[in-house]
């Protein structure tokens, strides 16, 4: 018990001091995660969702099979695409 309390603070803290480093600060840094995170709950929600709807639709098949992984690549990319930290304009700071 004591190793995953040492181990657990120590992420956190390892967390804290690289996005604290990364430009923007911690606080522009954490909105971007929490952007992230907003954005992994509606994507994990449309593939609990299309995944259901693939098994309930195509009982057997190729599709039952490859549908679900491939929905999950897709919504990778998505994830990809979507989470990707917006451009800083050109005349402000970066720290």
């Amino acid at each position: 018990m004591r190793g995953f309390l040492i181990g657990f603070i120590l992420v956190v803290a390892l967390g804290v001091i690289i996005l604290s480093i990364r430009p923007g600060g911690l606080r522009r840094q954490l909105r971007f995660a929490a952007r992230r995170l907003r954005l992994l709950l509606v994507l994990g929600t449309v593939y609990v969702v299309g995944s259901a709807a693939l098994r309930a639709f195509f009982s057997d098949g190729p599709v039952t099979d490859f549908g679900p992984p491939v929905l999950a690549c897709v919504l990778l990319a998505v994830f990809f695409v979507l989470g990707q930290d917006p451009a800083t304009p050109a005349g402000t700071p970066e720290s």
